[in-house]
């Protein structure tokens, strides 16, 4: 996403990623926080890339549906 939109970034990403591990009336399920910092990249292109990452990473298809995931730019 950010080779495509030809960005170059000037300090590393990195992604904060916390589980919980929650009881409710169907029994237990996970929720998933993940705090995404693109330092150096505009904010509305930054939040365009993290959306379009989450649509297309094999863990978030894989677990869609099935767990509560909350992507917050950071």
């Amino acid at each position: 996403m950010v080779r495509k939109r030809r960005i170059t970034l000037t300090s590393d990403p990195s992604i904060d990623a916390e589980v919980d591990l929650n009881f409710g009336e169907n029994g237990y399920f996970l929720r998933a926080r993940l705090n995404v910092s693109l330092p150096g990249v505009d904010r509305s292109i930054a939040e365009a890339i993290v959306e379009e990452a989450h649509t297309m990473c094999p863990y978030a298809k894989a677990v869609r549906g099935n767990i509560d995931v909350l992507t917050t730019l950071v």
